[in-house]
């Protein structure tokens, strides 16, 4: 971490879901009032709204467009589904340029109804069915493996060194990863893949938060930093080991902080991504 440990917020960013009582009109000055640093912006953020003047707006105020989130779900049985998955990936990656963000984030998504071979077959192909257009528009995509246990519906990459493998086939200087502590703590070959994907110069966004036990949803039940099990530091160190100076980007679903006072938990996002990231 540069500067004073105690106070610098250079590479704090976090996600607009994870402050989701919040517009994101709020949630820019809000932040940017904290002093963070940069901001995720979740599409559902910019429903009715002109993402151009959202990303004017967002530098502004101070902040750095980090990226937009989310893009993928491309499995489906029915070929005309897949279809529409391609083309509403396309319209992310224009939306994210017109917002000035450098690149989407994609989950890529599963299909329970098929094996999950044809869902990492179908991720392959529609990540590179949108990689021209990516290119075009200068804007990355970052494959973000999940949890195993999203493995029927969400994501069938959940593994980093699944994530890898797939750049590493596709070989495009628009496709990296996106690093989520979440998704990828649990992993025994969690050091070595992110020293390949850094090496590789896949690594594109790290994602911090904290795994709570019990965890009583699967989906909406994320910790701060230093409220669960995840070992936050040491895969920060990997993850900088590599040369990696981006943000750390706080991403944290929450019933249970969604339904408290929004300011109270910036604060605590901001003490704990101090005390305990």
């Amino acid at each position: 971490m540069t500067g004073n440990k105690l106070t610098d917020f250079s590479r704090l960013a976090i996600h607009t879901i994870t402050t989701k009582p919040w517009a994101i009109e709020t949630a820019i000055a809000r932040y940017a009032a904290a002093g963070v640093k940069g901001i995720t912006v979740w599409r559902q953020a910019l429903e009715g709204r002109n993402p151009v003047l959202v990303g004017q707006a967002i530098k502004n105020a101070g902040l750095s467009v980090v990226s937009l989130c989310r893009g993928g779900f491309f499995p489906a049985f029915d070929l005309k589904n897949r279809q529409a998955a391609i083309a509403d990936n396309k319209r992310a990656i224009d939306e994210a340029a017109a917002l000035g963000a450098p690149y989407v984030v994609l989950v890529c998504g599963a299909d329970p109804g098929q094996p999950l071979a044809d869902s990492r077959r179908q991720i392959e192909d529609g990540i590179a069915a949108c990689l021209d257009h990516a290119r075009a528009a200068r804007v990355k995509l970052a494959i973000e493996p999940l949890h195993p246990m999203y493995a029927a519906d969400r994501s069938a990459i959940n593994t980093l060194k699944q994530a890898n493998d797939l750049c590493d086939r596709l070989q495009h200087p628009n496709l990296g990863v996106a690093v989520d502590v979440y998704h990828l703590w649990w992993d025994p070959d969690l050091e070595h893949e992110i020293a390949r994907c850094g090496a590789s110069g896949y690594l594109l966004a790290f994602h911090i938060c904290d795994w709570l036990t019990p965890t009583v949803d699967m989906l909406n039940d994320r910790g701060l930093m230093g409220e669960g099990c995840i070992p936050l530091r040491t895969i920060r160190a990997w993850v900088e080991k590599t040369g990696f100076t981006g943000f750390n980007e706080v991403e944290i679903f929450s019933n249970r902080w969604w339904a408290q006072d929004q300011d109270r938990f910036l604060a605590e996002i901001k003490r704990t991504y101090l005390e305990c990231s």
